[in-house]
């Protein structure tokens, strides 16, 4: 009895959905990793050499995939990025500079040991000795491969950008000198302008100069012509005519004198008789 008891369906459950309070949009977490090129990723274990403690001791930091990631802007700068499993918590964070040797841990091929002057991960640039550990020794080649790769992308990325940026200053040097050609020639152009005006306000003057000169031409040409048209006219004969006049009146009188003495004369005679 107690096992058909036991067989026997129980009531069936109400079918109960509570509709949430407050509805929340799901949220996009941004990791900055938007506008990076992937170029390496492989799981490995990550542990940072604590020289605080006494005696110095390694510490793990966390296991979880370790990146090497360029910016596709076409920035020179590749950066080493690892973060924690699950938590997704950054214990790795550092650039890749060409002064960085992978050095082999002491009794492992599989795990490499490096120095970082800068790491990130604590939101503080700090001095980090790093070790990190992989799999296999295989993965470990690839991950040295790749870093000593980047590090010569590096390189060669700097020394394009010193190009560049030589080439940017030898063009601002031209531009400058650019400016300063079309400056001159611009002075020389202020230049010319004045001379051209002086030359035009010396035309000017010899113009007005030969029109000044031929009016007085022409005055004088008509003070001629009223002259002979004067003399015609009888005007300046008139004073000849009295001059003449005076040189007979004279002449005439000369004579009375002569006879006078003349008559003296005889008187003279007539009375010595």
């Amino acid at each position: 009895m107690a096992d058909e008891k036991h067989e026997e369906p129980g009531p069936n459950s109400p079918d109960v959905h509570f509709e949430p309070l407050v509805k929340l949009a799901p949220i996009d977490i941004k990791t900055l990793e938007e506008d990076e090129e992937e170029l390496f990723k492989m799981r490995a274990k990550l542990f940072r050499y604590d020289s605080s403690l006494d005696p110095p001791e390694w510490k793990e930091r966390g296991t979880g995939d370790v990146k090497l990631l360029k910016h596709k802007t076409g920035d020179s700068r590749i950066r080493l990025l690892m973060r924690r499993d699950k938590t997704y918590k950054i214990c790795a964070n550092h650039y890749v500079q060409t002064n960085m040797s992978l050095k082999p841990s002491s009794g492992s091929d599989r795990a490499w040991v490096w120095n970082t002057p800068a790491d990130f991960a604590d939101e503080e640039a700090r001095p980090e000795t790093l070790a990190i550990r992989f799999a296999n020794a295989e993965n470990a080649q690839k991950f040295k491969d790749k870093f000593e790769e980047c590090q010569k992308a590096v390189t060669e990325m700097r020394t394009i950008s010193s190009l560049s940026l030589q080439t940017r200053e030898f063009c601002k040097q031209l531009s400058n000198q650019d400016g300063i050609l079309q400056l001159a020639e611009d002075s020389q152009d202020t230049e010319k302008t004045p001379n051209e005006n002086g030359d035009k306000s010396a035309d000017e003057v010899a113009k007005k100069l030969g029109e000044m000169s031929v009016k007085e031409s022409q005055d004088q040409a008509e003070e001629k012509k009223s002259e002979t048209s004067g003399e015609t006219n009888g005007d300046k004969p008139e004073e000849k005519t009295e001059e003449k006049t005076d040189v007979k009146e004279e002449s005439v009188t000369t004579p009375k004198k002569d006879e006078e003495s003349k008559d003296g004369g005889t008187e003279k005679t007539e009375s010595k008789d």
